[in-house]
């Protein structure tokens, strides 16, 4: 047998990460931070485990890129949908109602990022996170800022606020009451982006996170598959 190509290799270590990734976000926010190990990450993944020290230094480094690996994916999911727009504002919209759908539709997980964030070990710079910050910035310039590098921090920290507010213990403050500040600051009109619907539940919390990590699984029904070139 003659032995595997470079780009071959390649490809099994990026699906091998992305598996990593995919199972921590599975596994957090099915049973919290604490409750999770690295043993059980690796096993969710199917992967040896000392492949998880390979890719990450620890279990919060690898928790903090799988979920800014899912926040990337649902905020890019959010502004590019159905019908695709260039507008400033609209973007805006998307963009605030992703990340509070995130507080909303997966809060322990969620709760345990803001926590990790808060640790003595700080914000993990990862390209999970810098692709997240790119995509935020991009649309901190369409939005027509005419100074990104200060109005970006400022959408982050007005985002990171709003997800706090909205899953503090015992008392939590309505994702439609953050939603109707934060549009009235970007003056966005509410029926832009994905409105709530008054006295119904959010959506159901989607288990089935594959489209978000490109680990070449089949792709469930009626959407594509993830790009294997994806990074």
């Amino acid at each position: 047998m003659s032995p595997r190509s470079a780009s071959v290799n390649e490809e099994l270590r990026r699906r091998s990460r992305e598996r990593l990734l995919q199972a921590a976000v599975e596994l957090v926010g099915e049973h919290g931070y604490e409750a999770t190990t690295l043993g059980d990450i690796a096993d969710r993944a199917g992967s040896a485990r000392g492949l998880v020290s390979y890719y990450f230094p620890g279990k919060r480094q690898l928790v903090q890129s799988a979920v800014h690996r899912l926040m990337h994916r649902t905020l890019e999911e959010g502004l590019e949908r159905e019908p695709c727009t260039e507008d400033g504002r609209e973007r805006m919209a998307r963009a605030i109602d992703a990340i509070l759908g995130l507080a909303r539709d997966r809060p322990v997980l969620m709760r345990q990022h803001m926590a990790g964030i808060l640790h003595a070990e700080g914000f993990v710079q990862c390209p999970e996170q810098q692709r997240l910050s790119q995509l935020l910035r991009d649309t901190v310039a369409r939005h027509g800022s005419a100074d990104v590098d200060t109005d970006y921090p400022m959408l982050r920290a007005l985002l990171m606020g709003a997800v706090y507010a909205a899953l503090v213990p015992g008392a939590p403050m309505p994702v439609p009451v953050l939603r109707a500040e934060l549009f009235k600051r970007y003056r966005l009109d509410w029926e832009m982006g994905m409105p709530p619907v008054p006295g119904t539940p959010g959506a159901p919390c989607e288990k089935d996170l594959s489209r978000f990590f490109a680990t070449g699984r089949p792709a469930p029904a009626g959407r594509p598959a993830a790009d294997p070139s994806a990074t």
